[in-house]
């Protein structure tokens, strides 16, 4: 059934499907259908259009990579393929077979400004490396789309609030990759914490991932493949010398890129360890980092090895680091849970039951996390994962950088967003530094 884009459907029924999508200006989908782009088709483009082929009411319409086709960081021909051909051609024949061909078939773009000016787009997936988080996201917004960003939400901090901004002005549906937030186990570990069966919370460990010791790839400075448009992969970050070691996948080891692993994965642990505090719209009071071990190679400037100290209200200590176990540990004084991928425990065993009657403050079900988001759009409702909680779950990693660069404690105004008596690391904390001619609109 086809319609005017500015014209709601009626809605028949009380499943989400049956609802009007909306545009982030208040227009209806051209169809019954949610339009999608998708921009950055590596292994977690890849795994996020899957899950939008799933889905019965999204459509994806375009896609967009600077790469026409790579490996990531296998031998050439080995693995899995990525890239804008492999990414046209699964989409293309899994359409097919369902007989949802659209005239031409997908639309395939190199460069994402012209992808977000696809018409009638109702969405746009951003799954590219953080350095482009914020000017993808920040173009789709101006175009009218929702979005569904991945984690970390930006790269620098000062693009984090110019985006969360952005959102509030046009009134978009915006969902952060932070795809825990919508897995049973995670919701429940936070249901349990926030409805005290802990007792008063004194100590919370944040577990991370190791940064990278050595170089992860060949290290040779070589010219950039022809099927890759290098000057625009790197775009508002440096042009470093290319090599393989820097590039898919390993990318994120260094800072004009992406944060280490530390940002990698802080926004997924500390995002639920904040929210089982009831913090994820404040934060910490102090931050500092203790212990911070370079990497051994200097194709890397991200932390090998890595805690950060933060106090919260009420005495609460919370550590992110590497040094603790993988996941999220609460301890209050009347218990411990811990919880991660595909594993919890608890001081008490009947915490864990089906059946554990967990208390009045509860979390709705929900099916998945790309479904939340386009359940978002049709009812017009925040997603689980907004863009300023996303920004605060992270907020704790940027300051820990600049304390270890500054080497001093941070005193963090969560209220303001703002560090407290210390205006040289505020003023680092808010740095974007963009090549030319790229801006930060």
């Amino acid at each position: 059934m086809t319609i005017s884009r500015r014209t709601f459907l009626a809605a028949t029924c009380a499943t989400p499907w049956a609802l009007p999508a909306v545009h982030a200006g208040g227009r209806a989908p051209a169809n019954d259908r949610i339009t999608v782009g998708v921009v950055g088709l590596g292994s977690r483009g890849f795994n996020l259009i899957d899950a939008l082929l799933s889905e019965s009411d999204a459509q994806i319409v375009a896609i967009c990579d600077v790469d026409a086709l790579h490996y990531r960081d296998q031998p050439w021909g080995k693995g899995m393929a990525y890239g804008r051909k492999p990414a046209q051609q699964r989409i293309d024949s899994r359409y097919a077979a369902k007989g949802r061909t659209g005239v031409g078939g997908v639309a395939v773009y190199r460069d994402y400004r012209e992808l977000c000016r696809h018409e009638d787009l109702d969405a746009v997936v951003v799954a590219t490396p953080d350095h482009w988080h914020a000017l993808v996201a920040l173009e789709a917004l101006r175009a009218g789309c929702h979005v569904y960003c991945e984690k970390p939400i930006t790269h620098r901090f000062a693009e984090g609030v110019r985006l969360c901004k952005e959102v509030e002005r046009r009134k978009a549906v915006f969902q952060v990759g932070s795809q825990q937030r919508s897995d049973a186990r995670f919701r429940r570990a936070v249901e349990i914490v926030r409805n005290g069966h802990l007792g008063e919370i004194q100590r919370v460990e944040v577990g991370l991932p190791s940064g990278y010791e050595h170089a992860q790839g060949d290290t040779r400075i070589t010219a950039p493949p022809d099927h890759l448009d290098y000057d625009l992969w790197c775009g508002p970050a440096p042009r470093l010398p290319y090599m393989r070691a820097r590039h898919h996948r390993w990318w994120r080891g260094h800072s004009a890129f992406g944060g280490g692993v530390l940002m990698d994965w802080i926004g997924h642990h500390n995002d639920i360890a904040q929210w089982g505090l009831g913090m994820e719209r404040s934060g910490p009071l102090e931050v500092e980092a203790v212990d911070w071990t370079p990497s051994k190679t200097e194709v890397y400037d991200t932390p090998w090895h890595y805690t950060i100290r933060c106090r919260y209200a009420d005495g609460v200590i919370a550590t992110i680091s590497d040094g603790n176990a993988m996941g999220v540990r609460w301890i209050g004084s009347d218990g411990w849970l811990y919880v991660r991928r595909g594993k919890w425990q608890a001081s008490r065993a009947e915490w864990l039951e089906p059946d554990f009657k967990v208390g009045s403050w509860r979390l709705p079900k929900i099916a998945s996390h790309m479904r939340n988001f386009l359940d978002g759009i049709r009812s017009h409702e925040e997603c689980t994962a907004p863009p300023d909680i996303a920004l605060r779950s992270i907020t704790p990693g940027f300051l820990g950088y600049v304390s270890w660069k500054l080497r001093r404690p941070l005193r963090w105004d969560a209220k303001e967003q703002r560090v407290e008596g210390d205006a040289e690391a505020d003023r680092q904390l808010r740095e974007v530094i963009y090549r030319s001619p790229w801006k930060l609109g």
